[in-house]
């Protein structure tokens, strides 16, 4: 099973290092990873997908509490939070299949962000089902190049890191 693991950190040196190493250290994988920094000064929020069962997360987030520049850890895999994940995409655009590839973008929502006469470049952000599915499209087409962020998550509702 899937778990997405929003974890709020000083914005200190080594702290991503440490996090990678507890997953690693102990035979977890991490199947996405971004961070970038809050609205607070100093602090950045970790997003970490990762997979196993109810007991795995449970260690998982045990672990993570420890490390001494770990603030937070909120467990999304209850559907409480908003995911969303951003791709960049380059798919062959011959004459045979460039109206197909409008046909994806426009459903999707996507926006075609570069042009050239072989190629167009794909912006998509949406659930990762959805990024899945546009891609699953895609595919067929063919891909010359892509890039996907990973998710990122927020609660759902008012509350925010502090209640």
């Amino acid at each position: 099973m899937l778990h997405t693991i929003s974890v709020l950190v000083e914005n200190e040196f080594g702290v991503l290092s440490r996090v990678a190493s507890l997953f690693s250290g102990r035979g977890f994988n991490i199947d996405s990873l971004t961070v970038a920094p809050t609205n607070e000064e100093g602090l950045s929020r970790m997003t970490i997908v990762t997979r196993g069962d109810e007991q795995i997360l449970e260690q998982i987030t045990k672990q993570l509490n420890k490390l001494v520049d770990v603030l937070k850890v909120i467990d999304f895999s209850d559907g409480s939070a908003i995911e969303r994940e951003m791709i960049l995409v380059k798919v062959t655009a011959e004459d045979e299949n460039r109206a197909e590839v409008l046909r994806i973008v426009d459903i999707f929502r996507a926006k075609i962000i570069d042009v050239t006469p072989k190629s167009y470049t794909i912006e998509a952000t949406g659930s990762p089902t959805k990024i899945d599915a546009i891609l699953e499209l895609l595919r067929p087409l063919g891909l010359k190049e892509l890039v996907r962020t990973g998710a990122v998550a927020i609660g759902r509702g008012a509350k925010g890191w502090k209640g």
